[in-house]
């Protein structure tokens, strides 16, 4: 089977974002060796970030620890040595054999299995600017020098994504708009030509603009290309999420390929490769 990079079609090449590390629906999030199979190949894989006690990063998507982990409690309450000693659960909650890695441990695995030089791996932050401190950004820059051109830091809160991504000089960034007042705003106008000028404006050096595939759909419906907006500016669109292959999600990334989206996140990126080569 060819490894689930990527979609080309008339010209344009698609890239298929392994979510949380999976290559396929059945696979755990955030297991190492996924993350590293994912590099090795010249994937692009997206991991999640929330902080932890000591001023670091743990790769987990939420801030307890109850759901992902063997753990409880809060991720934030919680030290380096202590996260080190659980273990990830799987989707039905039964724990699995790999351990919780903090982001200088995927690191330093990157350091032991050089990435491909094609290899993106997106840490996708999911703390506010509030939530960052001195240390825990220098902490940050420590982890991440080594692999800055195979690096992009991506979040919602763009704030604290420019204090991240300016510690390490050439490292690249992203913005998701889909959260908060904007998308709350969006809903209640249908302007999307007004909510993706705003988030270029929110996000003058982003590489990407990370944007729910609905709200996509919902643009094309009404008329507005948010992706051609978004290439316009010189920008890349990852649609995000695809969870599930089936006619419906099928029929929604055919039609995100004709309007040459860059990148398409999905929990099942070898399912929906299989899907798509006919």
């Amino acid at each position: 089977m060819t490894d689930p990079l990527y979609i080309e079609r008339d010209g344009h090449r698609t890239w298929l974002k392994w979510h949380r590390g999976r290559r396929k629906a059945s696979d755990p999030a955030f297991t190492g060796a996924r993350i590293l199979e994912a590099m090795r190949l010249g994937a692009s894989v997206e991991v999640d970030l929330v902080i932890h006690a000591d001023h670091g990063c743990a790769v987990l998507h939420d801030k307890t620890l109850d759901r992902e982990t063997t753990g409880t409690g809060l991720v934030r309450e919680t030290g380096a040595a202590s996260l080190r000693q659980l273990y990830l659960r799987a989707a039905d909650g039964s724990p699995l054999p790999d351990r919780v890695l903090l982001l200088e441990d995927l690191c330093d695995l990157l350091g032991q299995n050089p990435p491909h030089p094609d290899a993106l791996l997106q840490l996708d932050f999911k703390e506010d600017l509030a939530a960052l401190d001195d240390l825990t950004v220098e902490n940050f820059a420590l982890a991440v020098s080594a692999f800055k051109r195979n690096i992009i830091v991506s979040g919602g809160a763009f704030d604290a994504i420019s204090l991240l991504t300016n510690s390490t000089p050439g490292l690249m960034n992203g913005y998701d708009p889909c959260y908060g007042a904007s998308l709350e705003q969006l809903r209640a106008t249908g302007d999307h030509e007004t909510f993706i000028q705003n988030a270029l404006r929110t996000a003058p050096d982003a590489a990407f603009i990370y944007l729910h595939h609905e709200i996509v759909l919902a643009a094309d419906n009404a008329g507005f290309d948010m992706i051609a907006a978004v290439h316009a500016a010189g920008r890349k669109v990852d649609a995000w999420t695809i969870n599930h292959v089936n006619s419906t999600t099928i029929s929604q990334v055919t039609r995100l390929l004709a309007l040459r989206v860059d990148q398409i996140t999905t929990d099942d990126p070898e399912g929906l490769a299989a899907a798509l080569d006919t």
